[in-house]
């Protein structure tokens, strides 16, 4: 049984073998087809070659719609698309080399701001397509961030923080007469014992029902929130809450209702955020590989040299 089971292998790895040379020549051919010039421009340092692999890329990497518009048959198309594109850019292209465009400030920015942006996108391939990344990840995010997506009803308060029943009738009564946002925010400039919202009417924004609010670090008595349940949107408490030893003066201005997304539901716009995070992470982390590598002299004492208010007014901020 040992010689033909020899010879079968013997055979197969022939054949392998003939394979192998047969797609090494093939390769090469492919290579030296793509390497043809199909035009060439100017002369010496300055010439310019257009191979049959660089109008084959540039095809290739277009949306089909887009290559139909440049004719109706693949002849007419690879024609037309080398006359009104790859040659008119290599030709304004050499027109600009041989102007020196590239020494104007203007445009080596744009040239830099082109090259650094190809490395960003070239970082951003390499991470692959939000929608390939796997679930676990998606999962581990909507759990970290649950009360994006699993969060109560909240209500948007304002609230006059009164120091005595009598101060929160008058104050009340006031309201109720010219119930305006206008109205209200004067009075709680007057009246509020809250000094971190009286100046902005009162307001502690969205509330839950146990008083924790969407403005960090704001946690109100969860009775003004009851309250204001029992009234709707727009409408002010009919009466002044006790919160501690103070009373409030309520008004309910909004309601966001409870949210319950499944992670399901949700998948396609975590899957973003995260491939999103992870393109910043990529170039961040490049920048910093770069910086390390590149500068080798910063002197920022320099820049207190530049009278910005010399420069004239393009029209932006400062």
């Amino acid at each position: 049984m040992r010689r033909p089971l020899a010879a079968a292998a013997g055979l197969v790895a022939g054949v392998l073998l003939v394979q192998g040379d047969t797609l090494a020549d093939d390769a090469g051919a492919d290579a030296a087809r793509r390497a043809k010039a199909v035009a060439v421009l100017g002369a010496g340092a300055a010439s310019r070659t257009i191979a049959v692999g660089d109008v084959e890329d540039r095809l290739a990497a277009m949306p089909g719609f887009q290559r139909g518009t440049f004719g109706g048959t693949a002849d007419g198309i690879r024609r037309r698309f080398l006359d009104e594109v790859l040659l008119r850019e290599a030709v304004l292209a050499l027109g600009a080399q041989a102007a020196r465009l590239e020494a104007q400030p203007a445009v080596a920015l744009a040239l830099d701001r082109a090259v650094s942006s190809g490395v960003v996108r070239a970082v951003r391939d390499g991470l692959g397509r939000a929608v390939d990344i796997p679930m676990d990840d998606v999962r581990a995010y909507y759990e970290r961030n649950r009360a994006r997506y699993d969060a109560p009803a909240r209500y948007q308060l304002w609230r006059i923080l009164c120091k005595t029943g009598d101060e929160a009738q008058t104050v009340l009564a006031a309201a109720q007469a010219d119930p305006t946002p206008k109205t209200f925010a004067q009075l709680a400039r007057d009246h509020s014992q809250d000094k971190a919202t009286a100046l902005r009417s009162g307001n502690l924004g969205f509330l839950a029902a146990d008083g924790t609010s969407s403005e960090p670090g704001l946690r109100v008595d969860p009775a003004i929130v009851r309250a204001a349940q029992a009234v709707r949107d727009g409408d002010i408490v009919p009466a002044p809450v006790v919160e501690g030893d103070f009373f409030s003066v309520v008004w309910r201005r909004g309601t966001l209702a409870a949210q319950k997304r499944a992670v399901e539901d949700v998948a396609a716009p975590i899957r973003e955020i995260l491939w999103r995070a992870r393109v910043k992470a990529g170039v961040d982390s490049l920048v910093s590989t770069l910086r390390a590598a590149k500068v080798h002299a910063l002197h920022e004492d320099l820049l207190d040299s530049l009278d910005l208010s010399a420069f004239p007014d393009a029209g932006h901020g400062p």
